[in-house]
């Protein structure tokens, strides 16, 4: 987790959000992490969280955001083409 970990009253403050204009779900995307306390409040009030981690693959697996920027080839030995013939 890392120090600068979103918790549980910042979560709370979005769950009042949510409440004040009758949404009944929503969704917390934060670049670092959510502390215990933060986690356990959002699945109880059904407020689904985000992580910085999750947001990274979010955005590989549906290439938002991001682009390729270098490609390798992995080659393998074919050992049939060094076989002596006897």
């Amino acid at each position: 987790m890392l120090k600068n970990a979103v918790g549980r009253p910042a979560i709370q403050g979005f769950y009042d959000a949510l409440a004040s204009v009758n949404a009944d779900r929503g969704v917390f995307i934060t670049t670092s992490s959510f502390s215990k306390a933060a986690e356990e409040f959002a699945k109880k009030q059904g407020i689904v969280l985000i992580d910085g981690i999750q947001l990274t693959q979010l955005m590989l697996e549906y290439k938002v955001g991001v682009g390729k920027a270098q490609e390798y080839t992995v080659y393998q030995i074919n050992y049939d083409d060094f076989e002596s013939e006897d």
